[in-house]
């Protein structure tokens, strides 16, 4: 449960946005490109899907645990959603998702995926079911209960001394790397961008900070470029462009800041 453990401490769990499967799903993808040790990654959503399309992730109970393998070494990251309404995921047991684990496995990690995933589901069992998320009443709570989980599951797995040791570690870590008033949260600010020319773009966006900086650079041309970059403490993730007439375009982006 190590990377379920390390995305909580790191405010990899958000509320989505989306009920619709693929749209949730995609949002999380951009979440976890967005992640410093996955710089360079991308097109995670679309591997995504196919690996989807071959065999539906949802484990039951609740839970949909959807994931890329992907060739070399490294870490097992995950980024976790959470959906009050839920996701017709089409599970076999055809109940709605509330909670949406996504990894992202090395080869050499390959073993890691199931094992985590069994580990959540015994924790969860033994937590009396997905109620508790489902029924929340902000992200907070979601991220109380599934570090009780994910807690409970290394407690299972430890001789009780042990246990109880890693326990207090990792939720004493869990509590110093969780922003004040808003723990576990994730900042996630849409931007869309119209590019009049080559010189010349407007931007619409909530944050006034982020909306400034991308109308006074042009990031190096990376807005046309469709890449991402860094600006102002936000890592900018590409989602789509549209071209029309004249030479403009309506670029959108995720501007993604872990607290």
């Amino acid at each position: 449960m190590k990377s379920l453990l390390n995305a909580l401490q790191e405010g990899r769990l958000v509320e989505l946005p989306e009920t619709e499967k693929g749209k949730a799903l995609e949002y999380l993808a951009h979440l976890l490109e967005a992640v410093p040790d996955l710089s360079g990654i991308s097109e995670l959503y679309e591997a995504m899907m196919e690996r989807e399309k071959a065999q539906n992730t949802g484990i039951g109970l609740g839970v949909g645990c959807p994931h890329v393998r992907a060739s070399g070494e490294g870490g097992v990251f995950c980024a976790v959603g959470w959906s009050p309404a839920g996701i017709d995921y089409g599970a076999a047991d055809g109940k709605k998702v509330h909670l949406v684990v996504m990894y992202y496995i090395p080869d050499a990690q390959k073993n890691v995926y199931l094992k985590e995933i069994s580990a959540l589901a015994g924790a969860i069992q033994r937590g009396g079911g997905i109620a508790p998320i489902a029924s929340a009443g902000d992200i907070a709570a979601v991220r109380e209960r599934l570090l009780d989980w994910v807690l409970a599951a290394i407690e299972a797995a430890a001789p009780d001394p042990k246990a109880r040791m890693i326990r207090l570690e990792a939720r004493q870590a869990a509590v110093e790397a969780a922003p004040t008033g808003a723990r576990g949260q994730v900042q996630v600010v849409p931007a869309l961008i119209v590019a009049l020319d080559k010189a010349q773009h407007v931007v619409l966006c909530q944050n006034p900070e982020l909306a400034s900086a991308l109308e006074k650079a042009e990031a190096g041309g990376k807005i046309r470029q469709q890449d991402q970059f860094e600006l102002v403490g936000y890592r900018m993730v590409f989602q789509s462009a549209t071209s029309y007439a004249a030479g403009r375009a309506l670029y959108q982006y995720l501007g993604i800041k872990l607290s």
